[in-house]
């Protein structure tokens, strides 16, 4: 796998960057309040943005999501792909925490908080549809903010892109079922366009533009100074998406900020359940760090675009389940990189656990 050049220029780019990182809470907290100010005092602005939509993807998003997750793309070396295959207990270990926990650990969340101890503060006529929200964004995992968060561990590359097309291949065929399950309903109609789109404008079209742009960065002996370059645009992009996400939501926001706070709870109880049961799981049976953090961070974020265009699509764009999919959205990225922190903070501890199995260390 490449690695950065140690070179005077990169080293003084290494340092820059590792200055804004250590202060990125603060510029996402920075951002979050930008976001909320701005949609609400420009909210015509927001309107057109938010409007940019192509089968319910946002398109100035999307392209935001290219700059953060290309560079995180171009470590990928489609020859090695087939070696991932001995990180088997890792995409193992995300799948049935993606599949056989986290919708059903939200059910029971959602029954806990929104259905029993927060009733007394929330819309009696909503509650039910805050908790279908909750379920649809907990059954669908995500596809593209994987890669920024596997690049903010160190993840391995190959392992992440493996267990992306694993989890849409395995949506496919259990999105509908699972959730349908859950609310008690006879069929739920997928959004085709939707998640094929999100698929192709997230997996698909950066893959290989990132392909390309790597061959030519090979060919010619600069693949380790553009990832240096790029490394920063892919977190000034993250930042520029959360000022896009709280703005979208600004005024929302503000007219019933008691109502978002509850319905976020449940969501970071879950996050934090499902990427510390993953991280632990992954621990357990023998697996390295590099495939554990992204593993845990796998299973705990959420495809919340197709979350959000299920809720609209079954439920209304004013009900209660589009806004608890959209909650969702909002704290994505704030939730994930608190995760983030804590898997790197946690590495030492992670391989303290005695002489790992022989499969772990090769």
């Amino acid at each position: 796998m490449s690695r950065p050049s140690k070179g005077a220029s990169g080293g003084d780019a290494s340092a820059a960057l590792g200055g804004f990182e250590r202060w990125l809470t603060v510029w996402v907290f920075v951002c979050i309040v930008a976001g909320v100010a701005l949609g609400t005092l420009l909210p015509g602005a927001f309107a057109s943005l938010a409007a940019a939509q192509l089968a319910s993807v946002n398109l100035p998003v999307a392209l935001l999501i290219w700059l953060m997750i290309v560079p995180m793309l171009l470590r990928v070396d489609f020859g090695a792909l087939g070696g991932v295959g001995r990180h088997w207990r890792g995409i193992g270990v995300t799948l049935f925490v993606n599949w056989a926990v986290k919708p059903f650990s939200m059910a029971l969340l959602g029954w806990l908080f929104v259905g029993l101890w927060f009733r007394p503060w929330l819309p009696a006529a909503q509650i039910d549809s805050y908790i279908a929200g909750l379920i649809l964004l907990a059954a669908a995992p995500c596809t593209a903010m994987v890669f920024v968060w596997s690049q903010l561990v160190d993840g391995e590359p190959h392992f992440t892109l493996s267990q992306v097309a694993a989890n849409d291949l395995v949506m496919v065929f259990a999105f509908a079922p699972i959730v349908a399950l859950l609310l008690g309903l006879s069929a739920i109609t997928v959004p085709w366009q939707t998640l094929l789109l999100s698929v192709a404008l997230y997996i698909v079209v950066p893959v290989c533009a990132a392909q390309l742009i790597r061959r030519r960065a090979l060919a010619r002996g600069r693949l380790d100074a553009l990832l240096a370059t790029l490394k920063p645009v892919s977190l000034v992009a993250l930042l520029l998406t959360l000022v896009l996400l709280f703005g979208f939501q600004g005024r929302q926001i503000m007219a019933q900020p008691l109502v978002i706070a509850l319905l976020a709870v449940p969501i970071l109880v879950q996050v934090y359940f499902n990427a510390g049961l993953a991280y632990l799981l992954n621990r357990w049976s023998g697996e390295q760090h590099c495939v554990a953090a992204p593993s845990a961070l796998i299973g705990a974020s959420n495809f919340f675009e197709l979350a959000v265009a299920v809720a609209v699509s079954l439920f209304g764009i004013e009900s209660g389940a589009a806004l608890a999919t959209v909650v969702g959205v909002l704290i994505e990225v704030p939730v994930m990189l608190s995760v983030v922190a804590m898997v790197k903070r946690s590495k030492p501890w992670y391989e303290r656990r005695g002489a790992a199995p022989a499969h772990a260390r090769t």
